[in-house]
């Protein structure tokens, strides 16, 4: 008889056991925890990036037009120059020759109009009274003509040779500052075929400009006096600024690719850029300042139906059943507007809303929500901790052997 009611009181405390561990586990609730933001202001920007180089904006390749020996250099690398101000100057004495060579013959051409003349005036008066022959008269008109044509072709090279000795001082022309000097004293200096570079003058350092290259996938979204920020790689940590203010129509093709060249103004007031730099513009094709915006990721966000429903039941019947209609009502309207959910307490409800420009992470907010609303980005169903389940054991049941007690 005790054996029996030790058997059914051990079944007692296992049954009783089994169903407080099944209504435990029965009774874990989940939770929901949701990310989210607040609607605030920002700036929506779209971008172009390219590479350029700085250079001046007006640089001049000063040359010689005459041969010879350089004599005498009056600046260097980074001198400052005005325009009219002696540069170099050349071995003279050769085109002094020439020029004296050339005035003699000026000399000699004269004498010979003179000569000329007087026999020509004699003849007129003779052929006047038919004292001589007209071909005597014809050749020494002929004589007196070719030696005016002699003298003027005598005096322009005079005036030839007088240049060239001008030509000799070299004087810059324009105010600036001296690049690059690429001669020295003493070197001989040939212009035979080309004008050989003697200076590179640069005309204003305080005003640059970037030439860069842009894609033919994006010169479309480029127009004149857009903003510009672009990096060179002497300041890493430096951002310079200018503005698009030339676009030439003009193509550049390299290896097949095709590219346009964008004119970019860069004030250089500190005078830190430097002509050839490498620049690394970035050109803000569309920008919006100081503007509501709302992240991508709240238009991009619904929560799944099972969870949304289960969330549901978490709520009072009346607020329920007031979100599923509100829902409900805007799934109805166009499927072509945008909607964000927004979250106040424990609630979130289906807005819809009107967007703008984006630029890929951010969306502008046009209307539909204030700033400071906070705004739904993820939603997720976490079931609630349970304590570790101990199942209730008999002292009196019989345990397999090396079972631990």
């Amino acid at each position: 008889m005790n054996k029996k009611f030790l058997y059914i009181g051990s079944a007692v405390v296992i049954l009783a056991a089994g169903y407080f561990a099944f209504t435990k586990l029965r009774g874990a609730e989940q939770t929901y925890t949701f990310e989210a933001a607040k609607v605030g202001k920002g700036t929506i920007s779209n971008t172009v990036t390219a590479t350029g180089t700085l250079e001046a904006i007006k640089t001049v390749m000063v040359g010689t037009q005459v041969s010879g020996v350089i004599e005498k250099l009056y600046v260097d690398f980074n001198s400052l120059v005005k325009k009219g101000q002696l540069l170099a100057q050349l071995d003279e004495t050769p085109l002094l020759a020439q020029l004296d060579q050339s005035k003699a013959s000026v000399d000699m051409a004269e004498a010979q109009v003179k000569y000329q003349k007087a026999t020509y005036e004699r003849y007129k008066a003779l052929i006047a009274k038919k004292l001589i022959a007209q071909s005597d008269f014809d050749l020494a008109e002929y004589n007196y003509l070719n030696s005016q044509a002699s003298l003027k072709n005598a005096k322009s090279v005079y005036d030839k040779n007088r240049i060239n000795l001008s030509y000799a001082r070299i004087y810059s022309p324009i105010d600036g500052i001296i690049l690059n000097r690429a001669v020295d004293e003493g070197q001989t200096v040939a212009a035979s075929f080309n004008t050989p570079t003697l200076f590179t003058i640069a005309n204003d350092l305080t005003q640059m400009r970037v030439e860069a290259k842009i894609d033919e996938a994006d010169i479309g979204q480029i127009s004149m006096n857009q903003r510009v920020q672009f990096t060179v790689d002497a300041f890493p940590d430096l951002k310079f600024a200018g503005s698009v203010s030339e676009i030439r129509k003009q193509p550049v093709v390299t290896s097949n690719v095709v590219t346009y060249t964008v004119i970019i103004q860069a004030p250089n007031p500190d005078t830190k850029l430097m002509p050839g730099m490498t620049a690394s513009t970035t050109i803000y094709v569309n920008e919006k300042v100081d503007i509501q915006v709302v992240p991508g990721k709240a238009l991009r966000f619904n929560p799944e139906d099972a969870v949304y429903e289960a969330y549901l039941k978490t709520l009072p019947s009346e607020v329920a059943g007031k979100m599923a209609k509100t829902v409900a009502k805007s799934e109805s309207g166009n499927t072509k507007s945008s909607f964000i959910w927004i979250k106040n307490g424990s609630e979130i409800n289906r807005i819809e809303v009107k967007i703008g420009e984006n630029d890929g992470i951010n969306y502008e907010l046009l209307s539909g929500l204030n700033q400071g609303d906070e705004i739904v980005l993820a939603m997720t169903a976490v079931k609630a901790t349970v304590a570790t389940k101990t199942v209730a054991k008999s002292p009196f049941m019989p345990q397999r052997p090396g079972q631990k007690k």
